[in-house]
């Protein structure tokens, strides 16, 4: 069962990195809100690096997921200063410098401050939480689902359920996980539904 549940967020998440490289080459867009990706690669690369000491399947994982997350950051950096305000485009290149500086603090805090088995957990859930929020606050901002799709919300749901269930519930309960995870899902679902009835609209404006 632990490793069926790895195995599926592994896959899961996965399939939301290529899905947002796929539509973000061809859209011209990014599809991962810039906190979110801060945050995601700052935490892939940490864990990646520090596991490389005695490999597990999650340390292959985190090694495919911060090199699909590179392709990612430079979908971001090459389309994304289309979204900022017009009167903020000029510091599109250091608001987003700072961003992800910030990110690598805040992860690298979580990684001295806890034991090595708890930072990665404390601080994957708690962003999982930041991105699940911003995905919504993504999708009403773009009003559209550029760069979005089914298949990266119901994977990004399951990729976050996958664990929230193996570590919350399956290893022992931990409620820190089982209250992140549960937002988590809360914002996933709707996420997922709101997405869903973007694409409909969208398809009878063409029809």
């Amino acid at each position: 069962m632990e490793l069926f549940l790895t195995l599926v967020s592994g896959i899961a998440w996965t399939i939301v990195y290529i899905d947002c490289i796929r539509l973000g080459i061809k859209q011209k867009t990014y599809g991962i809100p810039l906190f979110a990706l801060a945050l995601n690669i700052a935490w892939e690369v940490i864990y990646t690096v520090s596991g490389l000491s005695s490999p597990n399947v999650q340390s292959i994982v985190n090694l495919i997921w911060a090199c699909c997350d590179v392709v990612i950051v430079y979908t971001y950096f090459k389309y994304g200063k289309k979204y900022f305000p017009e009167n903020a485009k000029k510091h599109f290149l250091s608001f987003s410098l700072v961003s992800f500086f910030t990110s690598i603090a805040l992860q690298l805090a979580f990684y001295f401050h806890f034991t090595w088995t708890e930072a990665p957990l404390y601080s994957a859930f708690a962003q999982n939480v930041v991105m699940s929020i911003l995905f919504v606050y993504m999708l009403f901002s773009r009003k559209s689902s550029e760069g979005q799709s089914m298949a990266i919300a119901i994977a990004k749901w399951l990729g976050t359920l996958a664990p929230t269930l193996l570590l919350g519930v399956y290893r022992d309960i931990n409620i820190y996980v089982i209250i992140t995870g549960a937002l988590c899902s809360v914002w996933d679902l709707i996420y997922i539904y709101q997405l869903n009835k973007k694409i409909k609209e969208e398809k009878l404006a063409v029809a």
